[in-house]
């Protein structure tokens, strides 16, 4: 089946079997491999895209539901070429080294930049913060990083969590 979709501001179209998942066709048929697919059952978020501005498990959604979506990767989020393109969000991941192996890193990051588009105020509660973060798996950095560099690209203090005004 055709469809046609709007990925990273750009119109799209891909051929795919009914059964075959948006992950998938982003690494297979578009070439767009930070998308990591892992455990495949919606559970690690490695996977995680943005859909039509929410963050959703690429892994549990068939492509064909994706006709005339918008799909945001972890590819959009730099705006150029080298470490002066990176986003204020993967800046923020690479000061806190948030980075580890890597793996998780691309679903944290869209996961993080789609709440933070979403609601700011995500930081402004620790427990809601904390929740939000550990909906993703990471096995290499305790969450402790992914926490403070969401708190740093949202202009937080890392340590306090407070806004600078806030003293």
């Amino acid at each position: 089946m055709k469809v046609s979709l709007r990925v990273n501001g750009r119109e799209r179209t891909v051929d795919v079997e009914p059964r075959r998942h948006l992950g998938d066709a982003l690494r297979e048929d578009l070439g767009l491999t930070g998308t990591h697919l892992a455990c495949e059952q919606g559970v690690c978020g490695s996977c995680t895209v943005a859909l039509d501005g929410r963050a959703v498990r690429s892994c549990l959604v068939l492509a064909v539901s994706c006709e005339g979506r918008d799909v945001r990767t972890v590819e959009d989020l730099a705006p150029g070429e080298g470490a002066e393109g990176l986003s204020p969000l993967q800046r923020a991941f690479s000061a806190e080294h948030a980075l580890q192996c890597g793996f998780c890193t691309p679903g944290f990051l869209v996961l993080a930049q789609t709440a933070l588009d979403e609601d700011p105020s995500v930081v402004d509660d620790p427990e809601r913060l904390r929740r939000l973060l550990t909906s993703n798996l990471c096995r290499c950095t305790g969450y402790e990083p992914i926490r403070r560099a969401v708190l740093r690209a949202a202009g937080r203090d890392p340590d306090t969590g407070r806004a600078p005004d806030e003293g």
